[in-house]
């Protein structure tokens, strides 16, 4: 993210002078690890991400984009590949794929905003005689007391 950073703004105002502002923050680049990031290949595990989202891609738009992580792991594996079902779920949402959920999502009952409120016919008031103090006990008459002594 660094990287992409100062990528952007190099031209503008140079390596090092970007690496001086990034010094003073919570995120410091030298320029040397600068050069050394840029310079570097592709690691083996972005290699291989890259090649499985094509196929994870291939996949999903193959099923009509319907298809979610397990349904895609489950193909991948059929196809021979050797991939966890955690790396389809961590690639899916990177690529911007997700599969369509079954489930209805909750429904709230929300009044449309222009309906009116029915008139309060009793008039009734919603305030306290006074306020409560302690709990209330209330004796219950139905259940007899059967406790042997």
């Amino acid at each position: 993210m660094k990287v992409a950073y100062i990528d952007q703004y190099k031209e503008t105002f140079g390596v090092q002078p970007i690496c001086d502002v990034l010094s003073e923050t919570d995120a410091p680049i030298a320029p040397s690890t600068y050069y050394a990031a840029r310079t570097r290949p592709p690691s083996a595990r972005s290699l291989r991400d890259e090649h499985l989202t094509k196929e994870i891609r291939r996949i999903h738009e193959a099923n009509y984009g319907v298809y979610g992580a397990r349904k895609v792991h489950a193909t991948l594996l059929r196809e021979g590949f050797e991939v966890a079902r955690c790396t389809v779920e961590r690639l899916m949402p990177a690529a911007g794929l997700r599969g369509v959920i079954r489930a209805k999502s909750p429904r709230t009952t929300r009044p449309a905003p222009e309906t009116d409120r029915p008139a309060d016919l009793v008039e009734r008031q919603f305030t306290a005689s006074a306020p409560n103090v302690g709990p209330r006990l209330i004796p219950t008459t139905t259940q007899p007391d059967h406790r042997s002594p």
